[in-house]
């Protein structure tokens, strides 16, 4: 089940996280995580990310502000760009955006005003970026040397937009806001600087204004801090006093403002005793402009008082509303809902009603409304219910959105993982045994999507997936549900339907994806898609069951050829060959998570000088704690598209048995063909090498010649890619590809290894002994080095180090063991290979 956005609230105050955690509840989005001070949440956050973090200010040694800056700074496991909102007990508008810019918080809310917190985290959650804190800088200098310089020396604060003439800049100080104006005044346009200045403040008098000036002109500098420049530095200058001077000038603005407005709130509250004792007359004057409507309605519910905040909120006049039923200005969907609570109140089974409605407005439109009734009797017993009304229409509208964005797949619009769950189980759940309806499942997978993926990038692949999404849309009816559950793979919940209809609707989604043209930008092309169907009835109405009932009917589609529908039956139950099979490939695919893997290293030896020349890695699985070797799960890793995750494993803890035994000199990487052209790979090579602290040169990557041939012009970027980062690379298994021997010149890698088959049998085969010297005086003839495979015995050794192969591999030379074996048996191997 798809988990619940984690929400970690830290606050010393148990009142004030029960009063956040209340406020949030009902939108049923978060998973809310605790923590008392800022030292438990940093002990916490070193090991486990959240998504959202909501802070106090006084929260222990380390106050808010220097908590968000160690978010920041990258340490913890959480990512240091999670939204941060900071809630203190009180604050002052501007010092606290200012004091936000510099520590990096998202949005910053006073603890009194947390209704609002729906509606501000959705906005966070929704707008959420890398944000720079650099402010923005208009740069006047005619020199291009100069200009560089100051920039490249700004660049940490400021964002510079850079003109050398004063007409574009004052074109462009129109358009945008600056934080700062900085204007080499210098030289023979001093005039036309001066009137730059002038039209500047006179334009924004509050505009941050520094001036380069020469450094004779005294009267000239006095002349511009008259206008309003608000500092100036003398040519020649120092570029670190001139960074200096921009950042006082820049933060002047925030400074100024926030004093005011800090001795603006002091005034207020000097003045509060006289407001006190001018509170009672001001209350009708209160009651007419006040933006929450008051009213009270009689015992029919009908308006008999309403103040003007009314006619702003519905558009209907206080005349025209009197003595109508409040029930006549409620949407529809809601009035029984009032009704009901209205009752309650009435007759006093409960003195106090809140609930949230739709109020329809004079012009037809809705808007949402929060209403809160209250009983009250007078002195004659006369009830008399009190109401008021405020209009909430853009917190709901937030809440609103922020659930929508819980139930639904952002990319293709689609309801997600997470409801599909919902659903599933609510819909089986209702099915009783004596129940005459029926439904269906369908289980669906995009047949080879992941080579599209990779070939033509995520991009490409994210648009063929909004396109599926709107094929669904036109085949499917409305009244089922579609849902995207990950990747590439979707789920219909078809309600109402018999075995029969339901296949026919399959059988459409198959159909219209199969005819669907989709579009890149160099050509066009066809996928397919493998439907897995069951049947949801009174006899077989167990969530769980359905799920793995149309998982397995897809696994047979798939099994079958593909582009097909398969409806489950209980032969299929019955088979053990294909459950066998397919929950094989969840176990292979639960052991690469939990990092199950076991890395054995093979030595290559170098028949030049006669020792290890490098170890090639490979990978061994760990399943009910029996060792399983690349023959046996890889096909159920290729079948349900999980090579990638197979890779991701491998890389990573090979790179950190690189940094961790200095035995393993150099070490070869075998990739398979999906992962080598996933976007993914480089970033997460780099992130290895850097995390684990390994030089590139020490990895070398190997893919097969058949897999590199299939995409040659991606095959070639990714390996320039990789020898730009330091790697090596590659071509394995040479000669079983068909490809010519021009091939080779088109892909930048330095290691060939001749495919085993012909190294086998070259002894008893003049043909292979042909190929596997051709291979070897081709590879060298374009500067590459050639490895031979199945050395398996003294003489198949002999003869290829008299062609001169540059590297052999194979059982004479070392099974593949464990690290920890082979650094143990490193020393025997040399010995026996060096006797003459």
């Amino acid at each position: 089940m798809a988990k619940q956005l984690s929400l970690l609230i830290v606050n010393t105050s148990e009142s004030e996280r029960e009063t956040i955690k209340h406020t949030l509840n009902s939108l049923e989005v978060f998973k809310f995580i605790e923590c008392t001070d800022s030292q438990e949440a940093i002990h916490l956050l070193k090991s486990q990310s959240v998504d959202l973090i909501i802070t106090g200010l006084n929260v222990g040694k380390i106050d808010g502000w220097r908590f968000a800056r160690m978010i920041r700074s990258g340490l913890l496991k959480t990512p240091k760009n999670t939204p941060i909102v900071l809630i203190p007990p009180i604050y002052c508008e501007r010092i606290a955006e200012t004091t936000a810019r510099s520590y990096s918080i998202d949005a910053v809310l006073p603890f009194e005003k947390h209704a609002q917190l729906p509606e501000l985290l959705a906005n966070v959650l929704s707008t959420h970026l890398e944000k720079s804190s650099r402010l923005d800088l208009l740069l006047l200098e005619p020199d291009p040397i100069q200009a560089k310089a100051i920039c490249e020396h700004l660049e940490f604060s400021f964002a510079c937009t850079v003109v050398n003439t004063p007409q574009d800049a004052y074109s462009i100080f129109l358009q945008k806001r600056f934080a700062i104006v900085l204007l080499n005044t210098t030289g023979n346009n001093y005039i036309e600087n001066k009137q730059l200045v002038g039209n500047i403040l006179e334009q924004e008098p509050n505009q941050a204004v520094v001036t380069i000036i020469d450094s004779k002109d005294a009267d000239d500098a006095e002349q511009l801090l008259l206008m309003g420049v608000t500092d100036f530095i003398r040519a020649p200058y120092n570029l670190r006093i001139l960074n200096k001077v921009c950042d006082h000038a820049a933060r002047r603005e925030d400074f100024m403002v926030s004093y005011a407005e800090f001795a603006d709130k002091v005034s207020q509250l000097s003045q509060s005793e006289r407001r006190y004792k001018d509170l009672f007359s001001a209350h009708q004057r209160i009651l007419l402009h006040l933006n929450t409507v008051v009213m009270e309605l009689d015992t029919e519910s009908k308006i008999r008082f309403i103040n003007p905040a009314w006619e702003t909120l519905s558009g209907f006049g206080i005349k025209v509303s009197l003595g109508v039923s409040l029930n006549e200005f409620i949407h529809r969907d809601d009035q029984h809902k009032l009704n009901k609570q209205l009752a309650k109140v009435r007759s006093a089974e409960q003195k106090y009603a809140q609930l949230e409605l739709q109020l329809t407005q004079k012009n037809g439109a809705s808007v949402w409304v929060e209403c809160r009734f209250q009983l009250i009797k007078n002195t004659t017993s006369a009830v008399t219910i009190t109401a008021t009304i405020d209009n909430i229409h853009e917190r709901k509208q937030a809440e609103l959105q922020l659930r929508h964005l819980a139930l639904h797949d952002t990319l293709t619009g689609l309801h997600n993982r997470y409801y599909f769950d919902q659903q599933l189980q609510t819909l089986c759940k209702t099915m009783s045994e004596d129940s005459l309806s029926e439904h269906a499942l369908l289980y669906i997978d995009l047949d080879h999507f992941k080579i599209i993926n990779d070939s033509k990038g995520h991009q490409q692949g994210d648009i063929i997936l909004k396109e599926v999404a709107q094929l669904f849309g036109h085949n499917i009816g409305d009244e089922h549900l579609i849902f995207r559950i990950g990747g590439d793979e979707f789920a219909v919940i078809l309600k109402e339907v018999s075995l029969l209809d339901a296949h026919i609707i399959a059988e459409g989604i198959c159909m219209a994806i199969d005819k669907h043209e989709f579009h890149s930008e160099e050509n066009s092309f066809s996928i397919s898609c493998s439907i897995g169907l069951t049947q949801i009835t009174c006899e077989n109405h167990d969530a769980n069951e359905s799920l793995k009932q149309a998982d397995i009917a897809l696994y047979i589609a798939k099994s079958l050829g593909r582009n097909l529908v398969h409806c489950y039956n209980k032969e299929d139950a019955e088979n053990n060959t294909l459950q066998g099979g397919l929950e094989w490939g969840h176990a292979v695919r639960q052991a690469l998570q939990n990092e199950k893997i076991e890395l054995h290293y093979q030595p290559i030896w170098s028949f030049k000088h006669a020792n290890i020349a490098y170890f090639e890695t490979l990978l061994r699985l760990r399943v009910n704690d029996e060792l399983i070797y690349p023959n046996q799960f890889i096909p159920a890793l290729e079948l349900l598209n999980d090579t990638f995750l197979m890779d991701q494993c491998v890389v990573k803890h090979a790179i950190k048995a690189l940094s961790e035994h200095a035995e393993l000199s150099q070490v070869a990487i075998n990739l398979s063909a999906h992962s080598f052209l996933d976007e993914r790979l480089l970033p997460h090579i780099q992130d290895c090498l850097v995390q684990y602290q390994v030089n590139p040169s020490r990895v070398i990557f190997e893919i097969t010649e058949s897999a590199s041939i299939n995409n040659l012009s991606a095959t070639q970027t990714m390996i320039k890619k990789l020898n730009q980062l330091g790697c090596h690379f590659s071509i394995d298994d040479f000669g079983t590809g068909f490809s010519t021997f021009s091939y080779l010149k088109q892909l930048p890698a330095q290691h060939v290894k001749i495919d085993g088959s012909f190294v086998r049998d070259m002894l008893n085969d003049p043909i292979d002994l042909a190929l596997v010297k051709a291979v070897n005086d081709i590879s060298h003839s374009l500067d590459k080095h050639s490895v031979a495979e199945y050395v398996e015995s003294k003489e198949i050794f002999d003869a290829l180090k008299e062609i001169g192969i540059d590297y052999g591999q194979g059982y004479f030379i070392a099974k593949p063991q464990p690290i920890e074996l082979l650094k143990k048996e490193i020393s025997t191997i040399l010995p026996e290979k060096t006797v003459a």
